[in-house]
């Protein structure tokens, strides 16, 4: 579809099966459809009904009313004040995922990236969402990973398949994907038995919820605006999204980082600088110090954001730049392109982290570009576990380039890294081997 914008301009129609779909490169138009959100635009029709009828229908499928009434519970449970009180627990993860790595490099061991990085991303959602602490990182045994991973793929494939076939007939693929699910749903069914027992031990947890599972099942039980298949829908729908984004994107700047030199050497330092005799951050002051490394981060999603595509669906005949859209009109937002265009950024292909910094020379991150790269989307369905996100990829950034170095990274094949969109956007399989560095807090 970038490559269709390239050819034909900004706004441009093709076919997918039966549906006619509008492209739109236009960064200005496409905040401006975010932010006629939920009112002018919504998740499709087809999206809802998928999710719907895999029983993961929680915050980001829903609509209207319903997606009102979840957002509400789920933004306020993400609040700077909340991830405050959970920094702690993030700091403990952190700390097993230091030795975990810490064993691999001193042994030589190659290992999958992206699935090691799952295990961290699981671990922090799980506790920080749900007050459990199932402790994947250590684990090994068979993880809830295994199965969240095979869900995403499958969902994509619905999406884009020519006509429903799944509802005549199950293919091998769909039926491993119930069984999928079935491992999932008893997942969620224990976390969610573990939070009730809490509110049942703890009644004062009802006025003040600690986590984002006991804030739903209280909304449940006040009144009718969540249902217990809403809060297990939910309860998926965090533990699917902060597990694969957040984890793409850190396999997503390793890749970028790693053989370029003067950037790694400019993360050390920051690390070593910030951290002193720290292997990782241990005050939520220690990571908002960590300007380079957010800065890299910063350029990572903007070559490389994990949701390069958005699918909105108009509620209303409207207009889009100068296109006049009919109801009901499918439209696919290409959110990176527009961060890719030379108009926008100079160099627009390079990795180039400086660009992040402002100006003045004080080191803080700038917000220059940030109405054309949005990796997060834009307003009022923005990503709400967004301000996490970022706080995991500084606290797994800092201790990886305070401690280690980049041995080597491959792909299985030894081909390039490509470029893999199964409903979110990763790096196809990276093999990793790590080193100690000088001076790491081993």
């Amino acid at each position: 579809m970038e490559g269709w914008s390239d050819r034909h301009g900004p706004y441009f129609r093709f076919r997918l099966g039966p549906r006619q779909i509008l492209g739109v490169a236009d960064p200005t138009a496409i905040a401006t459809m975010l932010r006629d959100r939920p009112n002018g635009f919504r998740r499709t029709k087809l999206l809802e009904a998928i999710f719907e009828e895999l029983g993961i229908s929680g915050v980001f499928a829903a609509n209207g009313d319903a997606w009102r009434a979840q957002r509400k519970v789920v933004m306020a449970a993400f609040d700077t004040g909340h991830l405050r009180s959970y920094f702690p627990f993030l700091v403990r993860v952190t700390e097993r995922f230091h030795r975990r790595w810490l064993e691999f490099a001193r042994q030589g061991t190659e290992f999958d990236l992206q699935a090691d990085l799952m295990r961290y991303t699981v671990d922090v959602v799980a506790g920080l969402a749900f007050g459990v602490d199932i402790n994947t990182t250590e684990s090994q045994e068979e993880t809830i990973q295994t199965h969240l991973n095979q869900i995403f793929p499958m969902l994509t494939r619905r999406l884009t398949a020519p006509f429903p076939y799944w509802r005549w007939l199950r293919l091998p693929a769909d039926r491993r994907l119930d069984r999928h699910l079935a491992v999932v749903s008893r997942s969620v069914a224990d976390l969610i038995a573990a939070a009730r027992r809490r509110l049942e031990a703890r009644p004062e947890l009802r006025a003040a919820p600690e986590n984002l599972l006991e804030a739903l099942l209280v909304a449940g039980e006040s009144g009718t605006e969540l249902s217990d298949r809403d809060v297990t829908s939910n309860v998926v729908t965090m533990l699917l999204a902060g597990e694969d984004t957040t984890a793409n994107s850190l396999a997503w700047l390793i890749h970028l980082v790693h053989r370029r030199v003067p950037v790694l050497e400019r993360l050390n330092q920051e690390a070593c600088a910030v951290l002193g005799f720290c292997a990782f951050p241990d005050r939520l002051e220690t990571v908002s110090a960590l300007n380079y490394t957010a800065a890299c981060i910063h350029e990572t999603m903007r070559l490389k954001p994990v949701a390069p595509l958005l699918i909105l669906q108009a509620i209303e005949a409207t207009k889009i730049g100068d296109v006049c859209v009919p109801r009901d009109t499918i439209v696919a937002a290409l959110m990176r392109h527009g961060a890719l265009d030379e108009r926008n950024f100079e160099r627009a292909s390079e990795f180039e982290p400086e660009r992040w910094l402002a100006r003045s020379g004080d080191g803080s991150v700038s917000t220059r570009g940030e109405r054309i790269s949005m990796p997060f989307g834009a307003g009022p369905r923005i990503c709400p576990g967004r301000n996490l996100a970022l706080l995991e990829m500084n606290m797994v950034a800092a201790m990886l380039f305070r401690n280690f170095t980049i041995a080597s990274l491959r792909t299985p094949h030894g081909g390039p890294v490509e470029e893999w969109l199964d409903f979110t956007m990763a790096p196809s399989k990276l093999l990793v081997r790590l080193a100690l560095a000088p001076g790491s807090r081993g």
